[in-house]
Parts: C-alpha cells; structure tokens; sequence
C-alpha cells in the first residue's frame, strides 16, 4: 500500500511537471511570435502606404480630369513626313492652352484611304466631342461625316478640305494661290519659256487637286511659252516620286523646270536631279520644308520653295474645335497662310519659325 502511494505521488508529480511546461511553452509561443510578426507587420504596413497611395492618386487624378475634359481626336493624313509632325506640335499647344484632351494618329502612307477611314470610324465610336480631319480623299469620307453630323460632333478641316459642308470651318492653306505663286516662280527663273514637269502627291485629297490645278492654271493662262511636258502622282512617297521624277527627266532632255506639289515629292525630285547629275541645269521648285529641302535650298540644287504654317494649322484646328462647342461662328476656312523661300530669306526672323527639319 505505502509502494502504491509513493508510486502515485512520483507519477502525479511528473503529470503536473509535464502539464507546467506544456504551459509555459503555450505561453511562450505567442512571446517569441510577437516580436517576429509584429516587425513584418509594421514593414508591411508603411510599405503598402507609399506603393498604394502614389500610384492611386496620379492615376485617378488625370481620369477624373480627362473625363470633365473635352475630346478632340485628330486624323491627319500620314505621319512619314516631318510636316505632321510639326502640325501635331501645334494642335498639342492648343489642346494645352484650352485644356482638351486630343490625340493625332494618321496611316503609314497618304495613300492609304481604306486605313484612315478606318481611323475615323474607330474615333467616332469613341464618341468624341469634335473631331479633326485632313482627307485623303475628298469624297470618300462623306458618309461618315454625315454620321458625325446626325450625333451632332462638329467635324473641323485641317490642311486638307472634303467635298462637303459639312465641316463647320477648314484650317488649312490657300493652296491654289500657293502654287499660283509657285508658278509665277518657275517661269522668272525659267526666263518664261522652256519645258517643265510637275509631281503631285495625290489627285484624291483637296491639297493635291488645288495644287495641281494651281500651278498648272496658272502657267497655261499667264505663260503661253512654257510647256507642262508631264504631271504624275507619286503619292507623296519620295521612292516613287523619285523613279517618276528620272523617268520624266530622260524622257525630255530639254527639261528646265521641275515642280514637286509636297515634301515627299518634292524630294524626289531632288533625288532625281542629283542622280542623273542635273544639278543647275534643271529649276527645281519645292512645297513645304523639311531637312533635305532646306539643305538643297541653301546648296543652291533647289531654287526655293512654299512653305506652309503647320504649326498654325494644329493650332487653329483645335481652337476652332474649342469655338465649336461653345457655339460660336466659325469662318467656313481660316486661312493659315504661305510663303516662298529661297536662301535669301530662308533665315529671316519671318521665314524661319515656319520651317521644320
């Protein structure tokens, strides 16, 4: 009996032992746990502070901001030539300056219709509250400007007009007078007579139907003695105004003159010219600027040329779209103006902001 107690009280005392550090381990555990996550979780804490916030806030600000703002897209009719770069800077200045939103897209190529249709569709499901438009061509938008009339987005031109009233104004330059004067220019370098060729960018658009009809009009009706021996369309891509421009040039060996009605073409002609080392024997007459126009210009290959206000014409266009949806009146064309430049005046203070490289 006494064996039974004293093996009792060993057993209970060893339970008891056993039972006292289960315990004290159950105690310990949340202590050597605390000053682990507590760490972690005040790291973690201050790190999804800084990283949630900022992101947040930039992020929403502007789309609370664009969504009271109104949207202007703008379909040029390209983006291969430095000249819609420098309307695209424009009507970025003016969408600052009257606190719209805009953006400017165009196809690879100024003889890609299909694709800018294509564009202008894609902006008007957007819904947009105006919209800007240089046409390829001057007839096949029409649907889908009477589309943005019938949910009354105003259709504001630039550069280039449609066969429409529809747009409530054009931004855009007088080009018939341009290449008027384009003309009255070849033939005092010319001496009034001789053969002379003319590259158009396109015979679809408004810019390559005034130009053409601008430069060629005028010689016929003020200059009897000078020949127009071709005219061609090389789309405004220098490669093929430049195969169009040798062919034209070998074909009429008594060529003096030569007309290029845009940049692209323009510098085909200049590629022409220098290939078949025709460099002072042949007049050659530019519209628009650019690097390679300007450089011709002043190493004397090229006379001079028009240039336009690219520029002036981005901005005018999104102000005019600003005026739109205030319901002012608008001219139906705001005239952006033009001028000839040659190497005396091509760093004029008047000249000079107008060119683009």
């Amino acid at each position: 009996m006494r064996l039974r107690k004293i093996l009792f009280c060993i057993v209970g005392t060893a339970a008891i032992g056993a039972l006292l550090v289960g315990c004290s381990g159950s105690a310990q555990a949340p202590s050597s746990a605390q000053p682990t996550s507590a760490p972690a979780a005040q790291a973690a804490k201050p790190a999804a502070q800084p990283t949630q916030a900022p992101a947040a806030q930039p992020t929403q600000a502007p789309a609370a901001q664009s969504a009271s703002k109104p949207y202007i897209p703008l379909i040029s009719k390209g983006f291969q030539h430095q000249f819609w770069q420098a309307v695209k800077q424009g009507a970025e200045q003016a969408a600052k300056d009257y606190n719209v939103n805009i953006t400017f897209e165009g196809p690879e190529s100024e003889s890609m219709v299909d694709k800018q249709i294509e564009m202008l569709q894609a902006a008007l499901d957007k819904k947009p509250n105006a919209i800007g438009l240089a046409a390829l061509d001057s007839k096949a938008v029409i649907p889908l400007l009477e589309k943005a009339k019938a949910q009354k987005i105003p259709v504001i031109g630039f550069d280039s007009g449609v066969d429409s009233d529809i747009p409530v104004t054009t931004a855009a330059t007088d080009n018939v007078a341009a290449a008027a004067k384009a003309a009255d220019k070849m033939a005092e370098l010319i001496g009034g007579e001789g053969e002379i060729a003319v590259i158009v960018h396109d015979q679809t658009s408004r810019t390559g139907i005034d130009r053409r009809d601008g430069f060629v009009n005028q010689i016929k009706q003020k200059y009897p003695k000078i020949t127009i021996v071709d005219l061609q369309y090389g789309g405004g891509d220098q490669l093929k105004s430049t195969d169009l421009a040798k062919a034209i040039i070998q074909a009429h060996p008594n060529l003096k003159g030569f007309f290029g009605a845009n940049e692209g073409s323009a510098i085909g002609v200049l590629n022409a010219v220098k290939e078949l080392k025709k460099e002072g024997k042949i007049v050659v007459i530019g519209y628009d600027s650019g690097q390679a126009q300007i450089d011709a210009i002043r190493s004397g290959v090229m006379a001079g040329a028009i240039t336009q206000n690219p520029i002036g014409i981005g901005y005018k266009c999104v102000e005019a779209a600003v005026k739109a949806l205030k319901g002012e009146t608008l001219p139906k064309t705001i005239d952006t103006g033009f001028y000839w430049y040659d190497k005396t005046n091509i760093d004029s203070k008047e000249i000079a902001p107008l060119l683009y490289k």
